[in-house]
């Protein structure tokens, strides 16, 4: 397993242009993300089938022939399990990989679970066991050491045998256009825009709030996150989120109150002036502005019941195709499905997962009826 270690910008422009001649690559990134609210990226892995590049983006100045390469669409970029790594190359390059395929989906097409990892895949196919030891491992660390570099560049090597059987078997199997679209609809679910406004309905417990204490959580929740990308630190590195939720249930006003709630007191140090003005400013909003009490599907009467039909038929047709009903439509592809017929009068403005693409013939129209 030969491979280059790419950095200089010269270098990467010449990898660049050779890998674009290619009808496909392999991508792979090395990342850490332990309290920065963005991952940071720490390697790239390239490989075209013959050459294998290592590129350190933390010492390159100009990055623009890797973003033209993942811009080009004559390339179809492979990759494996790469939600974080479409995050990754967002944050780092404003860009994704088009066109991508997955071959974690293209797995699943063929029976798989849909969280089969690529040791397991690259065990299955190839009969070759991967060292993972380094998975863990501190990728801004430098220099890296051989280790951690022959990792590295296994994750792209191996990954091109196993993207040739994969593609005959989803081929053969009549599910390669699937296995596309559903790599595309991960780049769209992967990168969304997010309103700092709205964050508050994802606290954990948020439903249990009434009103008035919504009209807390709301703010508090979108100072965090806008707190969090403005320094780049995780969100509960801001403030903890149980901590958020004491201070709207309990409308804490002064910094000695958070204290003998035992809130965190580093960030009650730093933050509670700014906490104490918001939650003043929430307390003195109008009735007729305060959030509406966040109703749960699960709490509806008839949810449960519908919820097992939905249930009974994805294994039906899990039965029937041979994928897992997991991957068919999960929970929360369910949820939303319901969600979509009872809150959103069937908006095609707001097409659930099910509603849309290969889901839409094999199981979307028969859920669908069933509501």
């Amino acid at each position: 397993m030969n491979y280059q270690i790419i950095t200089q910008s010269e270098q990467l422009d010449s990898v660049c242009q050779r890998a674009r001649k290619s009808s496909s690559v392999m991508l792979d990134t090395e990342f850490v993300r332990t309290r920065t609210f963005y991952p940071q990226l720490g390697l790239i892995q390239l490989y075209d089938g013959e050459h294998l590049s290592l590129i350190d983006p933390t010492v390159i100045d100009d990055m623009s022939a890797f973003i033209d390469l993942l811009q080009d669409t004559s390339v179809l970029k492979v990759l494996h399990a790469c939600g974080e790594d479409l995050e990754v190359f967002n944050n780092s390059f404003k860009c994704l990989p088009v066109p991508m395929i997955d071959t974690q989906i293209m797995a699943a097409f063929l029976g798989h679970g849909l969280s089969t990892g690529f040791a397991a895949l690259v065990e299955s196919y190839l009969d070759i066991s991967l060292d993972k030891s380094e998975s863990r491992t501190d990728w801004l660390a430098r220099p890296l050491t051989s280790k951690q570099l022959e990792y590295a560049a296994a994750d792209v090597f191996y990954l091109f045998p196993l993207y040739e059987k994969l593609l005959e078997a989803v081929s053969q199997s009549g599910w390669w256009n699937a296995a596309q679209q559903e790599s595309e609809l991960l780049s769209h679910k992967r990168i969304k825009k997010v309103d700092p406004d709205n964050v508050y309905l994802d606290v954990k417990g948020a439903w249990q709030l009434k009103p008035q204490e919504l009209a807390i959580l709301k703010p508090l929740a979108a100072w965090r996150y806008k707190e969090a990308i403005r320094r780049d630190l995780a969100l509960n590195f801001i403030f903890k989120e149980q901590d958020l939720l004491s201070i709207a249930k309990l409308g804490l006003q002064s910094k000695q109150s958070m204290e003998d709630e035992g809130l965190d007191s580093r960030s009650v140090e730093r933050h509670s002036a700014r906490i104490i003005s918001i939650v003043k400013a929430a307390q003195m909003q109008s009735t007729t502005d305060y959030p509406d009490r966040i109703e749960r599907l699960m709490d509806l009467p008839r949810y449960k019941h519908k919820f097992k039909a939905l249930k009974d038929e994805v294994k039906k047709v899990s039965q029937s195709s041979g994928l897992a009903t997991e991957f068919l439509a999960s929970k929360k592809q369910l949820n939303q499905l319901i969600s979509w017929v009872w809150k959103k009068n069937r908006d095609p403005q707001q097409l659930p997962d099910v509603m849309q693409g290969w889901r839409l013939d094999l199981l979307g129209e028969k859920l669908n009826k069933l509501l």
